[in-house]
């Protein structure tokens, strides 16, 4: 078992590592290019860097709106994050890993501290885990990687924390630190091909929603004549369209009369 268990502490984690960094460097990346393309295209170039910065800084550091929408969820969310980013990366055991992987390494939690981001990262696993299953808005929203992704990110954290904090045999320690180790690689591996890319995009997001909106030349007449209103005059001020609101039944009816009548 332990030539199982140095493999995946040595090549298996090395190998692990750098495909979920290339991973998520090529979707890095490819977003930038997308949105360098789309700013190009767009007649307008102009950007509130600083507002898309503010929005940024707000989305990475949720403080401000946290409590305002669900805060229960939003509460149990931020602490499963927190002690998901944070614990792994500056756990001691971690640290010595890495340092005996690539030779350098940065400073550690204490030991108290990374066991409170464990479990927070353990019982905000769970609890989200319980929400998509007994509460129907996230249930509607969910599909199945989203039931199982909360509870394969727990057993790492929960082994860790095992190994850590409680006397076990050599056997049942060599085990666990198995089950650890290779569940961690099988997490870095999916990574760059699940939705959990998202991660390394969150700083990109309000960029790319700010460019999302610079739409392109004639995009405005296009949707003017899907909504049936081609002929009305765009330079006339809104309260003066007194435009009723297009229902679907109605804008498909009137797609139809139009084909049939360039038809005949």
């Amino acid at each position: 078992m332990q030539a199982w268990i140095d493999f995946g502490e040595g090549p298996l984690f090395r190998f692990s590592f750098v495909l979920m960094l290339l991973g998520l460097g090529r979707i890095f990346v490819l977003t930038l290019v997308n949105v360098a393309e789309a700013y190009r295209r767009s007649p307008d170039k102009i950007l509130n860097y600083r507002e898309i910065r503010h929005k940024t800084i707000a989305w990475l550091i949720p403080t401000s709106r946290l409590w305002r929408k669900r805060p229960v969820y939003s509460g149990i969310s931020f602490l499963f994050h927190l002690g998901l980013i944070l614990g792994p990366l500056f756990l001691t055991a971690h640290v010595n890993l890495w340092k005996l992987s690539v030779g350098f390494a940065w400073f550690t939690l204490p030991q108290g501290l990374a066991n409170l981001l464990t479990l927070a990262a353990i019982i905000g696993a769970l609890a989200l885990f319980l929400m998509r299953v007994f509460y129907s808005p996230a249930r509607a929203l969910s599909r199945r990687q989203d039931y199982a992704w909360p509870l394969l990110l727990a057993i790492p954290f929960l082994t860790g924390y095992l190994m850590v904090n409680n006397t076990l045999t050599a056997g049942a320690y060599q085990a666990m630190m198995l089950v650890h180790l290779y569940t961690a690689a099988f997490i870095m591996l999916l990574i760059p091909f699940t939705k959990i890319a998202h991660c390394v995009l969150v700083p990109l997001s309000q960029l790319v929603t700010a460019v999302s909106w610079k739409f392109p030349a004639g995009t405005g007449a296009r949707v003017l004549e899907t909504l049936g209103l081609s002929e009305r005059p765009t330079w006339v001020d809104k309260p003066r369209l007194d435009i009723a609101p297009v229902k679907l039944p109605d804008l498909i009816k009137v797609q139809s009369q139009k084909k049939e009548a360039k038809a005949s």
